[in-house]
């Protein structure tokens, strides 16, 4: 399926005249006029600094389908997780276009020149996604915030999405009534493994019991539902999915405010030193620059809102 505002598809780069062609007339102009120099120059698009500021800013022409150096030639092989969760993306199937994630993935192979027949997907585990190593995809989507300590494993593109996390729990349980990050300290909380949701119950809860860890979400969410644990800690838009649409007799505790400086980022994960991540990061600035990824981020994510901030 299409997906709404796709970015405006981007024409081809000329190729370069050599520099025979180029020497003559450009030396001819000198001749007749200094000041008409500029006028003899080759031409790019034609269009005026002010005309550019509003459009998509271009991809590098070493960033194009035919100069990457994908895994597989001519293909952008993608990476996520199974099953694959809605608001990311939809029906556990990331290749409809449907959801934040799959949209974005599309959205971002397009501005790199590769057509949606062109993009193939791959499943990846979040903890082998994030592991050193190499890797079997050129880039991986699955809400995998950037890190300093992750950095030292892989590679992430410029952030795509700035997330928060919150907390859900049943709402006749007593955790469902903590109204600050004080009233949590007491409460049995899980998170899955290796994620930043992980690191804001052992980093800013502090829980006085050591907090349950899962593989997935999907086991911290029957562990919430089975009683094992009493509130679990997820991004904001999963909690808004879970508490609407898997565990209905859950609610949203609250979320947590953005840290002091730079906020939490979702980011694209490639190989250690891959030789497209500045290219893939040039493609996500250029689709957050002319507003694609806030139009997705619209259409996919409005349940997102506020939710109440525990302090």
């Amino acid at each position: 399926m299409p997906v709404a505002h796709r970015p405006t598809r981007r024409t081809a780069t000329p190729a370069a005249p050599s520099a025979a062609r180029r020497t003559a007339p450009v030396a001819a102009c000198l001749a007749v006029l200094l000041a008409a120099a500029a006028g003899c120059a080759p031409q790019d698009d034609g269009g005026s600094g002010s005309s550019k500021s509003s459009a998509a800013p271009p991809v590098a022409a070493a960033c194009t389908k035919g100069k990457l150096a994908t895994q597989v030639p001519g293909k952008l092989t993608v990476g996520t997780d199974k099953p694959a969760y809605a608001p990311w993306f939809q029906d556990d199937d990331p290749s409809n276009g449907k959801g934040f994630e799959s949209a974005v993935a599309y959205a971002l192979a397009e501005r790199l020149g590769y057509d949606r027949a062109d993009v193939a997907w791959q499943t990846v585990p979040f903890n082998s996604a994030v592991a050193p190593g190499a890797k079997k995809f050129d880039v991986d989507l699955n809400q995998v915030s950037v890190s300093d300590e992750r950095r030292r494993a892989v590679d992430f593109s410029s952030g795509y999405y700035d997330v928060r996390q919150a907390v859900i729990a049943l709402k006749d349980s007593p955790a469902a009534k903590a109204g600050s990050i004080a009233d949590l300290k007491h409460v049995k909380l899980g998170a899955q493994v290796g994620t930043t949701s992980l690191d804001v119950v052992n980093d800013v809860i502090k829980p006085g019991e050591r907090p349950a860890v899962f593989q997935k979400n999907d086991y911290a969410k029957t562990a919430l539902k089975n009683g094992q644990v009493e509130a679990i800690v997820v991004d904001l838009p999963t909690a808004f999915y879970i508490t609407s649409a898997e565990v209905q007799d859950a609610r949203i505790v609250g979320q947590f405010e953005a840290g002091g400086g730079k906020p939490e980022q979702f980011g694209l994960v490639l190989d250690k030193g891959s030789r497209l991540t500045s290219c893939v990061s040039g493609a996500v600035d250029s689709l957050r620059k002319d507003g694609t990824l806030a139009r997705l981020e619209k259409k996919w994510l409005s349940e997102a809102a506020d939710a109440p901030v525990l302090k």
